[in-house]
């Protein structure tokens, strides 16, 4: 009789450490929920449920182990019943239950559901006794159906999402080519020095560089004092009209003068 009890005892001990850590892990886990719930996140909470279910693992393994007795056999009886507050009973139930009166009892001490939910209990297990085999099986196959259809489509709909994250990330162009334009247009990188033949200075192409232009002007001098002023006045007033409306070229004048240098030794 004493070796029962003293196995009772040590596995209610056991019981009542696996359940006492139970209850910190879900206490803790629903203060985060409450309180840091902006800073949590999902590989967190997953830490948490598999702590929970190892707990709850550890639990069942305590109860199913061979040298725990079996509990269901063990009768709680109520000695004393009071309406007053027991503080004993607050500091042990942590302020859950402040008094052990009649009221209480019947909630705490039931080893049975409640008349309501063991009704619905049979009458689940009626219901299905009286499903035939060829019935329950017709209706596991459509379930499996169903559940294999809503598996097809939850992958197809991540295949698809996958499939267009990636299109959407594709890159359009090449980094080499655009920094390699852009070093070119602004730091000139690559470009080469090349000038077509028969240029005489940094100017465009056709157009006379700056010795030329100094060059005519000198033989202006000399032949507008070889010249007569009616001779040089119409032609002067002649190029200023025709370069009137053309930007970007030499002023009218200075070719005028050029002109005049080159025609009028050759004239005589």
């Amino acid at each position: 009789m004493q070796r029962e009890e003293k196995q009772l005892e040590a596995s209610l001990d056991a019981l009542l450490s696996q359940a006492a850590d139970l209850k910190n892990s879900l206490g803790s886990f629903i203060y985060k929920l409450e309180n840091e719930y902006d800073r949590l996140t999902w590989p967190s909470v997953l830490d948490s449920f598999a702590l929970l279910s190892g707990q709850l693992n550890t639990l069942n393994k305590v109860l199913k182990h061979e040298k725990t007795p079996l509990f269901r056999n063990q009768v709680i009886i109520p000695l004393v019943l009071s309406p007053d507050r027991d503080e004993d009973l607050m500091r042990q139930t942590e302020g859950r239950v402040p008094v052990f009166s009649h009221e209480v009892v019947p909630d705490h001490l039931r080893t049975k559901p409640d008349p309501e939910v063991e009704e619905q209990e049979k009458q689940l297990t009626t219901d299905a006794a009286r499903i035939g085999a060829d019935a329950a099986q017709k209706q596991i196959q459509n379930l499996n159906k169903m559940c294999s259809n809503l598996l097809e489509k939850i992958s197809k709909e991540e295949r698809e999402s996958e499939s267009g994250g990636l299109r959407s990330n594709k890159q359009t162009f090449n980094p080499a080519d655009t920094n390699a334009l852009v070093a070119a247009v602004a730091f000139g990188k690559g470009l080469s020095n090349w000038r077509p033949s028969g240029s005489s200075g940094p100017g465009q192409p056709g157009q006379p560089g700056a010795g030329t232009i100094l060059a005519g002007t000198s033989g202006l001098q000399q032949v507008q004092m070889a010249g007569t002023p009616s001779q040089q006045q119409p032609m002067l007033s002649g190029v200023q009209m025709a370069q009137a409306g053309q930007p970007g070229k030499m002023p009218s004048g200075i070719k005028t003068n050029i002109k005049s240098a080159s025609m009028h030794p050759y004239q005589r």
